[in-house]
């Protein structure tokens, strides 16, 4: 009986050169952290199963790194600004400036890998110029 509904993310099913393959989903490499791995799944299984070849397993690591260290300078951000008695004014740029660098890296790899809106908008739904008429067309 056919099973109703879309196919299963887990894989891909497509046909090459040698006949029918089965692409899976890359897992997350083992030096990676629980929550980078958790950062790895969540970015891998939202797109087609054949989206990371191998080669780009580094940078999509590195990815799921920065974006876990965003995540904790955030929270020191946030628990300097809680606590009025320790607030330090340089330390507070400090981990600004590490906040804006991670920023920075993470649109970077996010462009690279073609995962950004950026990167993943159709040029046919791009809005046209608007081309004005010369004055002897009106």
């Amino acid at each position: 009986m056919k099973q109703r509904g879309r196919p299963g993310g887990g894989n891909l099913t497509i046909i090459g050169p040698s006949g029918i393959e089965t692409v899976e989903r890359p897992p997350a490499p083992d030096e990676l952290t629980a929550e980078q791995r958790a950062e790895w799944r969540a970015i891998v299984n939202r797109l087609p199963a054949d989206w990371f070849p191998r080669e780009t397993h580094p940078m999509l690591a590195q990815l799921c790194r920065h974006i876990d260290m965003a995540r904790y300078v955030a929270e020191m951000i946030a628990g300097m600004r809680g606590d009025p008695d320790g607030f330090d004014p340089m330390m507070l740029a400090r981990w600004t400036r590490m906040q804006a660098n991670e920023s920075l890296l993470i649109a970077t790899l996010s462009t690279k890998l073609r995962i950004s809106q950026q990167a993943t908008i159709k040029n046919a739904s791009a809005k046209k110029p608007v081309v004005a008429k010369p004055p002897w067309q009106r």
